[in-house]
């Protein structure tokens, strides 16, 4: 198991060809992202030899059940600026149901109809995703810092890489979602919420991979209201620093997975468009934004950093 976000313990984990590290797709959940393109890209990667990790969120399907059940989902301010859900004991019980149970349920069965040995896993199972359960975090309600309780979420820092790595190598394709596994203060453990970008930038730094975040936009912009200002490449620490200062809303967050990512030991970080053609081969190709480890590693430095902090998504 590698802990994170230090560097893995098989940074270069590669494909039987021996030439490419493995690609973890993280897909969104938002109502405007398609999995379609990424199912068929996932496909076609696989088939040509490649090993694809597949890690999903879904926020918006988490929203929709709470609203049946007659629920507002609740989203905090962290004192950092980064808006994300409060995960209570009710919440979390529609979480689990709706993505290790449902979410995951279609995706893997799309896949297995695209061809592709896809296999349905939760952070709980075998420990994949594991880390402290945070049961307080701090918020900021009215231009006020304070400490809210109840908290069902957790910070990954273990990923069980051997797990993954043997079913890459036996020709399964791992179709990952939260919840992680969460440690209590008393040594019992707990499924807990935890942020679906941040946990593809867990595994994508444990195998050594490269991860494509697919949304729904194009990008990371200079400036979110008019396209021609796609960020495209990210090769310096001077170009990440302008990055972070680009980013807004849910972008801040993956802009934060992206780093973590590449503090972890991947190889890089693309953020791209999932609604386009082939959008996991568009990425690897240049399509959308894409983040060089060099932008936040020196080479030959032990990167780790496990500082930032937040409320999970």
């Amino acid at each position: 198991m590698t802990e994170t976000p230090c560097a893995s313990a098989t940074p270069n984990l590669l494909t039987d060809g021996g030439d490419l590290p493995p690609v973890v797709v993280k897909l969104g959940g938002a109502r405007a992202v398609d999995p379609a393109g990424a199912v068929g890209d996932v496909a076609h990667l696989v088939a040509n030899g490649r090993w694809v990790v597949v890690v999903h969120g879904g926020s918006t399907e988490v929203d929709d059940q709470l609203e049946a059940l007659g629920r507002e989902p609740e989203y905090v301010e962290t004192p950092g600026g980064v808006t994300g859900r409060f995960t209570d004991e009710d919440t979390m019980e529609v979480f689990e149901m709706a993505l290790p149970g449902k979410l995951n349920t279609e995706l893997v069965v799309g896949l297995r109809n695209a061809g592709v040995d896809a296999l349905g896993l939760s952070g709980v199972d075998g420990g994949l995703l594991a880390g402290p359960r945070k049961s307080a975090v701090r918020v900021l309600e009215d231009g006020k810092k304070k400490i809210k309780r109840g908290d069902h979420s957790g910070r990954i820092d273990a990923v069980n890489d051997g797990l993954l790595s043997g079913l890459l190598a036996d020709g399964y394709t791992p179709v990952l979602s939260p919840p992680m596994l969460g440690e209590e203060s008393d040594g019992d453990v707990a499924a807990v919420n935890t942020d679906a970008d941040r946990a593809a930038a867990a595994v994508a730094g444990a195998l050594g991979g490269e991860l494509v975040v697919l949304t729904d936009v194009a990008g990371v912009y200079e400036d979110p209201d008019d396209a021609d200002t796609l960020i495209g490449a990210v090769d310096t620490p001077a170009d990440f620093e302008a990055l972070e200062s680009a980013a807004e809303g849910f972008m801040t967050r993956k802009v934060m997975a992206a780093k973590e990512a590449l503090e972890g030991g991947a190889a890089a970080v693309y953020v791209s468009d999932a609604n386009v053609r082939d959008p996991i081969v568009a990425a690897l190709d240049g399509a959308g934004t894409r983040i060089d480890r060099a932008a936040v590693v020196e080479p030959g430095s032990d990167a780790g950093d496990d500082d930032a902090e937040g409320v999970e998504q």
